[in-house]
């Protein structure tokens, strides 16, 4: 079910790196579904992703990445293949680098060096916290605050629903003061840390509740400017985000490979499913969808290499189509199978679990589509 490549004008060095993702995906089959079903992180899956030095893609090359900077058409090839192959794998990849891309970006040298390395050989695991329990698509609620005393910052409040939260060895979190909105770096282990795990989702994921009682740092945690948090947390949305557009393409990929071997071999009132016209029509559908959103991912992926923050809004578009599609191919996929698509464990039930929160995490398919059409209505004369 691999579509032909060269209609996403990939090169050797990209084909490449999909044949290095799609071996690990491979190799990790025989855990994928354990894996998938915990939510705390998989020693046998974080090793397989450590010796694969796939993490690297995550940091500069300075810091011991493998390109000169985080390339988000390479992230989106590997999450395609990795989260074709398990849900937990392909969170463990892309945290990495959702979680450090503002240390990246705004982090000192100091911070720079000594966890980008950690993060690329996946010696440490990152964590974004954003959301509170006021405070999802709408981070001006952010109600966690920094103050500055005797030299020293002060953090104090509550993260909800963080992914990696209680595995990280690092939050970057997003705090309100005086000057605005701000990022500061917590390592885990700082006294007043501690965390506890969030209600358990449909689909497994390592996911918590974090609290900072008067979490005491160094004014050098600071990650950026004060007030200036914003633009740290636009400029990790416009890396990764086109990222969960090929997961999601990765996701419908595997979900129809199943419903189409199922067709192919079951049958019923003397003929192959594949030939009862309902059910064709049902794997027709499913696959004109999956290749019209990898052709909007591939392109919008391939605009964010070129400038992330100029073609985030076609990274919203890809991430919205995207995910929405997989949605309804994993749905047609299951019906196709019956019976058999309800077995709980199974791989097509565990990627119908799977793709629903895609179409809530990292932008609201509605929040996602209020900036859309603005910028649609906005570019008329």
């Amino acid at each position: 079910m691999n579509s032909p490549e060269k209609w996403l004008n990939l090169g050797p060095a990209e084909l490449a790196l999909q044949e290095e993702a799609r071996a690990l995906g491979a190799s990790v089959a025989g855990i994928a579904a354990e894996a998938d079903a915990m939510s705390e992180i998989h020693p046998g899956m974080r090793t397989a992703l450590r010796e694969s030095g796939l993490a690297a893609l995550m940091v500069p090359a300075s810091y011991g990445g493998r390109n000169p900077d985080v390339d988000p058409l390479a992230v989106c090839i590997v999450r395609e293949a990795l989260m074709r192959a398990s849900s937990h794998l392909d969170s463990m990849f892309a945290l990495q680098g959702i979680g450090s891309y503002a240390i990246t970006r705004g982090g000192t040298d100091e911070q720079k060096a000594h966890w980008l390395p950690k993060v690329a050989s996946l010696e440490s695991l990152a964590a974004l916290a954003l959301t509170e329990e006021q405070a999802g698509s709408d981070l001006k609620n952010v109600a966690t605050t920094v103050v500055e005393k005797n030299g020293e910052l002060v953090v104090t409040g509550a993260k909800s629903f963080i992914s990696n939260a209680g595995a990280a060895d690092f939050y970057v979190t997003l705090v309100k003061e005086e000057a605005g909105l701000s990022l500061v770096l917590v390592p885990a282990d700082a006294p007043g840390v501690s965390t506890s795990p969030s209600p358990e989702l449909i689909a497994p994921h390592v996911l918590g509740e974090i609290v900072f009682d008067d979490v005491v740092l160094p004014t050098s945690a600071r990650l950026g400017q004060p007030g200036k948090a914003m633009s740290l947390v636009l400029a990790t949305l416009a890396v990764f985000r086109v990222s969960v557009a090929g997961a999601a393409c990765g996701l419908a990929a595997g979900a129809l490979e199943e419903a189409a071997r199922h067709a192919r071999s079951r049958e019923q009132f003397g003929r192959p499913l594949l030939k009862h016209g309902p059910v064709a029509q049902l794997l027709a559908d499913s696959w004109n969808d999956l290749e019209m959103a990898r052709l909007l991912t591939y392109q919008a992926a391939a605009a964010a290499r070129e400038d992330p923050a100029a073609s985030l809004n076609r990274s919203s578009m890809a991430k919205v189509a995207a995910t929405e599609a997989a949605c309804r191919i994993v749905d047609r996929c299951v019906q196709v199978m019956g019976r058999w698509g309800l077995i709980a464990g199974s791989p097509i039930e565990r990627y119908y679990r799977q793709a629903r929160p895609m179409r809530v995490y990292e932008g609201a398919s509605e929040v996602l589509k209020l900036g859309i059409a603005k910028t649609l209505c906005d570019s008329l004369d």
